[in-house]
C-alpha cells in the first residue's frame, strides 16, 4: 500500500469511532415532552353601585385573566380569594376605568369583593366564582404563543 491509502485508513480508523460517539451524543437527551397548560380563559367584570358581576361566574381550574371594569362614581381595589390561593388585589381602579387580575386558580369557590379608599368593604356585594374541574391541555391547539 502507498502512504495515501494508509493515511486514510489510519485517520478513519481514529476519526470514525469519535464521530460516532459525537453523533449519539447529539442524540441522546432528557427532554420532557410535557403537555402545554390550559389555554387562559379571559373573563369580565364589573363593579356597580350595588354589586359586582363576573362573567362566566363558573369554568374549569386553570390560568385566567379577569378584566373589572369600574362603573361606580368612586375608586375602588378589587379582591380575587377563596380556594387554595392567596388574595390577589388590584387597583385602585378610577371611575371607569379598569384593571386586569391574572392568576391560575384550582377548584374550588372564589369571592371577588370591591374595597372602597378607606380599606374598608363596602355595601357592594360581591361576585361569587365558581371553579371546576382542571381545563384540558392546549397542545392540540394551533396558533398560540
Amino acid at each position: 500500500m502507498t502512504g495515501t491509502r494508509w493515511t486514510r485508513v489510519a485517520t478513519f480508523a481514529v476519526v470514525g469511532p469519535l464521530a460516532s460517539l459525537t453523533l449519539a451524543a447529539c442524540g441522546s437527551s432528557d427532554f420532557a415532552n410535557d403537555p402545554r397548560p390550559p389555554v387562559p380563559l379571559e373573563t369580565t367584570g364589573v363593579i356597580t353601585d350595588s354589586q359586582v358581576t363576573v362573567s362566566p361566574s363558573s369554568f374549569g381550574a386553570g390560568p385566567i385573566l379577569l378584566t373589572i371594569s369600574n362603573q361606580t362614581p368612586e375608586s375602588h381595589t378589587v379582591t380575587l380569594k377563596g380556594g387554595d390561593i392567596s388574595p390577589e388585589r388590584v387597583g385602585p381602579i378610577n371611575p371607569g376605568d379598569s384593571a386586569t387580575i391574572q392568576k391560575t386558580v384550582p377548584e374550588g369557590s372564589y369571592e371577588v369583593a370591591a374595597e372602597s379608599k378607606e380599606g374598608v368593604f363596602s355595601e357592594i356585594e360581591p361576585a361569587d366564582i365558581t371553579v371546576g374541574a382542571p381545563r384540558g391541555t392546549a397542545s392540540d391547539d394551533l396558533l398560540l404563543p
